[in-house]
């Protein structure tokens, strides 16, 4: 007998470990297609003159490489102390939260909870946080987060202009906010043509504008009564904002006292990373009256079907999609996964730790003050929380260096004053290298005293619900934690074939970096020597997402796909301001395009032409071309999803292109499915000017619950000089996001997926996702009406199950989507971009075992549809109406004309480790006529239960 070696690699990981389906099970589903060869599918799937001529060629690492060159890389970042303050601190992770949440595959592997019956862990983490928010702002509505504190700034402008009786078209801007947040303001307000003021906040002109946004306290530190401020701009009708700081609204009066209608910041500091940028979750709040208009994800309470009481995504939940162009803002997800580590962070620490931690920030601060002082140095803030700022003119240079040599980053302001933010990671060995860096020795005693005047100190009790007053050891919070998630159904425990979402594999060796403090502790403005191996990570980020896209250059900075999309939009309309074509503002968008895409050229001051869709679910080519005509050289630009939203890769988007291109327009190819295209088809090859690229999608950041992940735009040469620029770094354009890189973290996960995969790697994942939407589609045709194919009967990554015709027998999509979960999965998209249907991407990620489950339960709902139609069963009275059925209907009387068998055991169902929804089918329209978005008391829990 020959020896022969065998030529299986166990450290292959883009065959191993991140693309499902085995080399045997790719030939059985081959077979189920009726193809010869994945790449005869692939033929058949994308024509031909569209695919790129050169392969992605870079090779692949391990996972222990992987993690070798991690570690080399955060090797050349230096951890400095950071006391810049700007909006972002030093913090603490409680370990119990890092490990049990951050690093929790239960948690960050979620979706964001449009099925509530199986988020209801979440959502009620998330109600936690709005609970937080709203006590300490002291305002009684807030929403499960935003972006960062600059966007959520921008939010609350626009939300203001919408809801203020003033009449006025012009915004204050106090010139104590940050930097980063006047700027973003500044770029959001330019297209709307809402006129920015920026002054001093005793020189506010109230009756010229429709809110004002005062910085609380200020970035130079300054805590300031705005009451003054407050009263006028109400008695001319306007609203008065406050961007704020929540641990120091455990000391300091809140914005509500105030007078605020809306309170926006950061709950970075409550125990999430800086990250050298983020994610970070932000906040809004807002008075009672102005909640209906409040901006992104608002949690609330409702009841199931049994009475129980049950949590939901509330009002908005999708505006974007219901409005489109009318929308009021393109902001369709939350930072989820770090409201829930805030909210986390609230809980483990209550309101006597919150309270503990601030007063401990504030003695050190005030200490400091005191040293300096004494010391005969200029410090300029008279009331003050964490933040002071010391005039040291021609000192500063000197006294900059010095505290680099003691291993502390302050802030730079101007040329002749110094910031110093001290934080929880403060303690009095930091205060005095700080003492030293002005030449003082020593610290002097803790005495107890105030840094701001006692008219400051707040009142009001905060955090009062149970929730934050629970028993604190560790194992009680561990067990709170893993109740809340056993309560969730997330990619942990089940595929979600969400289709244009790309819920795949969130690999634990990209993710395990990310906690390293050499990447964590970086504050976004620190020094650029001192990022050495970020700016390398995120160099060659870009080149590899440049030679899969096909584009020029790249900028990293939106901090979501939404927000992609509205900085690709600015980009064009700076390339056409530099041409002296500012008149162009006509931006064509097909009828089936994300919500979010009508919305964004909206607040890009943009006038959205829809295009109609032609019956194969095409862009209508005469439609197109007519309405291009017609805008001539008004025409700004035109917005496609490639391949199209319908799931195929339409023949004619060249000439789409070119049509735009012969009328002065610019492309812009929306990346919310370039899992069907990266190795196989460049966006900037076959026409697209810029792309956003959704790296919790196709490039393997998670979502976390509902997080926006990351959103970068891709540009050919000519467009380059106009992407986002930053107040820390430069560019003729403005920043749409709080950091220059936004949520720079995550990026070392798609940096990671691109390493581990290879070109090659990445080439065969897109491959095999269509090929198991393909299967998907194979397998069910017959039971289900497929819609919307390519000229050779095949679709992309993702398929639309038309549910339409089983209304006739009172079946509803719901009722399929409710039904999914009996069988132990989340539910495909609905209802979008056709209503009535359901749209499923299995991802390259799923093993055959597990779409064949998914295929078993599907066939299995459309038998009971069949019982429903033929007569055997009324749809009210079938199970396909009772679901999701929960652990409460099995053991209760069973009066039901099914059996228990069948309708707590479908055939999909895991037996032994079945998934148990903790709630019934919830009721949203009772949830949105009570509407409830904080806590509810105690009493109600024990009522849900009896």
């Amino acid at each position: 007998m020959t020896y022969t070696p065998s030529d299986y690699n166990p450290y292959d990981f883009a065959n191993r470990r991140h693309i499902g389906p085995t080399p045997d099970e790719m030939a059985a589903m081959l077979q189920a297609v009726g193809c010869d060869s994945l790449e005869q599918l692939i033929d058949q799937t994308i024509p031909a003159d569209l695919r790129q001529s050169d392969p992605l060629t870079w090779p692949a690492l391990s996972e222990g490489e992987l993690l070798d060159r991690m570690r080399a890389v955060g090797a050349k970042n230096t951890i400095m102390t950071s006391l810049i303050g700007q909006g972002y601190y030093g913090t603490v992770t409680p370990p119990a939260i890092l490990r049990n949440i951050f690093e929790n595959p239960a948690w960050y592997t979620a979706y964001t909870p449009y099925q509530p019956e199986i988020a209801q862990g979440r959502l009620e983490a998330l109600l936690n946080f709005q609970t937080m928010v709203s006590d300490l702002t002291g305002l009684p509505v807030a929403n499960a987060s935003l972006l960062d504190e600059a966007t959520a700034c921008a939010e609350a402008m626009v939300m203001a202009q919408r809801v203020a009786k003033s009449k006025a078209t012009a915004f204050f801007v106090d010139e104590n906010c940050h930097p980063q947040n006047i700027a973003v303001v500044q770029t959001r307000a330019a297209p709307l043509g809402i006129e920015v003021i920026v002054g001093a906040p005793e020189d506010c002109p109230a009756e010229r504008v429709f809110a004002g946004l005062f910085q609380y306290p200020g970035t130079y530190g300054n805590i300031r009564d705005f009451r003054p401020q407050v009263d006028a701009l109400h008695a001319n009708k306007a609203l008065a904002i406050m961007a704020t700081d929540l641990l120091a609204l455990t000391m300091i009066v809140e914005p509500g006292a105030l007078g605020a209608d809306i309170a926006v910041g950061s709950a970075q500091r409550f125990g999430v990373p800086m990250g050298y940028g983020g994610p970070h979750a932000a906040f809004i709040a807002c008075q009672d009256g102005y909640k209906r208009s409040m901006p992104g994800r608002i949690v609330g309470v409702s009841v199931d079907a049994r009475g129980n009481q049950a949590y939901r995504l509330s009002l908005q939940t999708r505006e974007q999609h219901i409005r489109r162009e009318k929308a009021t803002s393109n902001v369709c997800t939350a930072q989820a996964l770090l409201a829930v580590m805030a909210s986390m962070y609230a809980v483990f620490h209550g309101p006597k730790g919150l309270r503990a931690i601030a007063e401990r920030v504030h003695g050190l601060t005030e200490r400091l003050y005191r040293a300096l002082r004494v010391a005969g140095a200029q410090v300029v803030v008279k009331d003050f929380f964490d933040t002071i700022t010391v005039e040291v003119g021609v000192g500063q240079a000197g006294i900059l260096a010095a505290a680099r040599a003691e291993g502390l980053n302050l802030r730079k302001i101007g040329t002749t004053h110094v910031g110093i933010s001290l934080d929880e990671t403060s303690d009095a060995r930091v205060v005095m290298r700080v003492l030293r860096a002005f030449g003082i020795d020593g610290i002097p005693p803790h005495r107890g005293n105030l840094g701001f005047a006692e008219s400051f100190l707040r009142q009001s009790d905060y955090l009062t619900h149970p929730i934050f007053h629970m028993n604190r050891a560790e194992t009680e919070m561990m067990r709170y934690m893993r109740r809340l998630s056993d309560r969730d159904l997330a990619l942990d425990r089940a595929m979600i074939p969400l289709g244009s979402c790309t819920m795949k594999l969130n690999a634990a060796a990209e993710m395990i970096p990310l906690s390293w403090p050499e990447f964590s502790s970086l504050h976004p403005f620190c020094p650029p020597d001192q990022a050495a191996g970020y700016a390398e990570a995120i160099f060659d980020l870009k080149a590899k997402l440049c030679e899969i896209t096909g584009y020029d250059d790249m900028s990293m900075q939106p901090n979501s796909g939404a927000q992609g999309e509205y900085a690709g939009l600015l980009t064009i309309q700076a390339y056409h301001r530099a041409r002296g074509q500012g008149a162009r503002d006509i931006c064509l968008i097909p009828m089936s395009a994300h919500g979010t895409n009508p919305a964004s050229a909206q607040m890009c001051g943009m006038q959205v032409v829809v295009v109609k869709s032609a019956p194969n679910g095409d862009v209508d080519l005469d439609d197109f071309r007519a309405k291009a005509a017609k805008a001539g050289d008004r025409l700004a630009a035109c917005m496609i999803t490639y391949p199209s939203t319908h799931g195929v890769f339409e023949e004619t988007v060249r000439e789409v292109c070119k049509i735009t291109h012969d009328h002065g327009g610019q492309v812009y190819i929306d990346g919310a499915n370039l899992n069907a295209m990266v190795g196989l088809v460049k966006p900037g090859d076959i026409g697209g000017d810029v792309s956003h690229l959704n790296l919790h999608k196709t490039f393997a950041i998670p979502h976390g619950g509902g997080g926006p992940g990351m959103g970068p735009i891709g540009v050919k040469a000519h467009l380059a000089p106009f992407l986002p620029g930053h107040p820390q770094t430069g560019g003729a354009e403005g920043p749409v996001s709080g950091a220059p890189y936004g949520s720079a973290s995550i990026l070392l996960i798609s940096w990671a997926y691109c390493l581990m995969m290879g070109g090659a790697g990445l080439t065969q994942a897109t491959r095999v996702a269509i090929l198991n939407a393909n299967y998907i589609a194979a397998r069910l045709r017959g039971a289900y009406d497929i819609l919307f194919m390519g000229n050779k009967g095949r679709i992309a990554h993702e398929c639309i199950l038309d549910t339409r015709p089983f209304a006739e027998a009172g079946v509803t999509v719901d009722d399929i989507a409710k039904r999914l979960i009996d069988n132990g999965f989340h539910a495909p998209t609905m209802s979008w971009p056709v209503a009535g249907t359901l749209m499923v991407e299995p991802t390259e990620s799923e093993t055959k075992a597990e779409i064949d489950r998914f295929i078993t339960a599907l066939l299995a709902i459309r038998d009971e549809i069949r019982a429903v139609e033929e007569g055997e069963i009324d749809a009210k009275d079938s199970p396909l109406r009772f679901a999701p059925h929960t652990v409460e209907d099995l053991i209760a009387d069973w009066d039901r004309a099914y059996t228990r068998e069948a309708g707590c055991f479908p055939p999909a169902s895991f037996r032994g480790d079945k998934y148990w929804p903790p709630v019934g089918r919830v009721d949203n329209v009772f949830g949105d006529r009570n509407l409830v978005c904080t806590c509810p008391p105690v009493e109600s829990y024990a009522e849900a239960a009896e």
